[in-house]
């Protein structure tokens, strides 16, 4: 579970910088864990509220949603 909490938080960094849209493989290689690992952190996300996603075509698209986009960091927001 600690595993998990440590990809999840990886996960809202890295949406909250990138405004794009991210798919599961994306954030996948960008954090280097499986798929199914950031499947599992993007559910707790988006049950949790934080994160937005758009489907287009078979693709799924994470975003940072406007809850996480306000919450501050850890290290003061910089």
């Amino acid at each position: 579970m600690a595993k998990l909490k440590k990809v999840i938080e990886e996960v809202k960094k890295i949406l909250k910088k990138d405004k794009r849209g991210l798919t599961i493989q994306e954030l996948s290689d960008a954090i280097g864990v499986s798929r199914i690992t950031v499947s599992m952190a993007l559910m707790n996300l988006a049950g949790a509220g934080l994160i937005q996603v758009r489907s287009i075509g078979n693709c799924k698209l994470h975003y940072a949603s406007v809850l996480l986009q306000k919450t501050r960091r850890a290290d003061g927001g910089k």
